[in-house]
């Protein structure tokens, strides 16, 4: 039982070393540039990237082969993420357009773009979404996922690593520092109130839905034993719709539906979660049925 507690509790022990890791690295680094980054922001990007740069390390220590972690050949690689990008644009869309036939989302007031001005928007959209995917997908439903499965079994690593993704996008500060006044107290500080925001009760029901995101990926990743590529370009896909909707359309503030989208993005909120839990149901439902229907049972 220890065993497996420290198990669970060993993501969010790396995340609080590689926070305060981070206050210095971005000390540092906010005085050589002078503060033109804000210190908040450093310490989030360093402590990111601390994340990614150990995944490899993760792998080795954990004897955990690319292939185990869901990477696949090259070729293989970008026809599986072209299809998950799909599979993005079926599963989201649907509720963008009915959040905007519902009026909980209205077009912006002078949004005319250009051909080119469209091209741009859409190819640095999906470039910045893609980036993110392959950040995140790699160390959730890759090095989490592997682990948890082959020591805790599979019903717990799904829960465990979507519940790690999805509070991850709440250990952020929002106090601006100003340079004349920053000092390397202020780092911790900052890292303080970064994880004191995941107390917020008003994040409950987004939330609620990046845990249904999570679910949902490592469902592909678990279940269906879909490759990671599926899960990055599926990801890179919700990503790169929400990034337009952002340039595209605003929250309705009269709308009395308003509630089932959320401040956090516009996006994301008990729509996105109910959808993605109906889809999951439904997944399992049809899976039980057709174990039902086999001749052994």
């Amino acid at each position: 039982m220890i065993t497996k507690l420290k198990m669970l509790s060993l993501p969010f022990f790396i995340l609080i070393i590689f926070s305060l890791i981070s206050c210095f690295v971005a000390f540092g680094i906010y005085n050589l540039i002078e503060g033109s980054l804000e210190l908040r922001k450093l310490i989030s990007k360093t402590t990111q990237v601390l994340l990614i740069l150990s995944i490899y390390p993760s792998m080795r220590y954990l004897k955990h082969k690319a292939s185990e972690l869901g990477f696949v050949r090259f070729k293989c690689f970008i026809k599986h993420m072209f299809f998950g990008s799909i599979l993005g644009l079926f599963t989201l869309f649907p509720i963008l357009y009915l959040s905007y036939s519902l009026d909980i989302t209205l077009l912006k007031a002078g949004v005319h773009w250009t051909l080119e001005q469209t091209l741009v928007n859409l190819l640095v959209s999906f470039l910045l979404a893609l980036l993110i995917s392959f950040l995140e997908e790699p160390m959730f439903r890759g090095i989490l996922i592997t682990a948890y499965v082959k020591r805790i079994g599979v019903t717990t690593a799904i829960l465990i690593s979507s519940f790690y993704y999805s509070t991850l996008h709440f250990v952020k500060a929002k106090t601006s520092i100003p340079f004349s006044e920053a000092t390397l107290s202020d780092t911790f500080k900052l890292v303080l109130e970064a994880f004191n925001n995941l107390l917020n009760p008003a994040h409950l029901t987004v939330l609620w839905a990046l845990l249904m995101v999570g679910i949902f990926l490592a469902v592909m990743r678990t279940h269906l034993k879909l490759s990671l590529a599926w899960c990055i370009g599926c990801h890179a896909a919700w990503v790169w719709q929400i990034k337009m909707a952002h340039r595209l359309v605003i929250v309705n503030p009269e709308s009395d539906l308003k509630f089932l989208v959320s401040p956090y993005d516009g996006v994301i909120g008990p729509m996105v979660a109910i959808w993605l839990s109906l889809i999951i149901g439904l997944y399992f439902y049809y899976a039980h049925m057709k174990k039902n229907r086999m001749p052994n049972n």
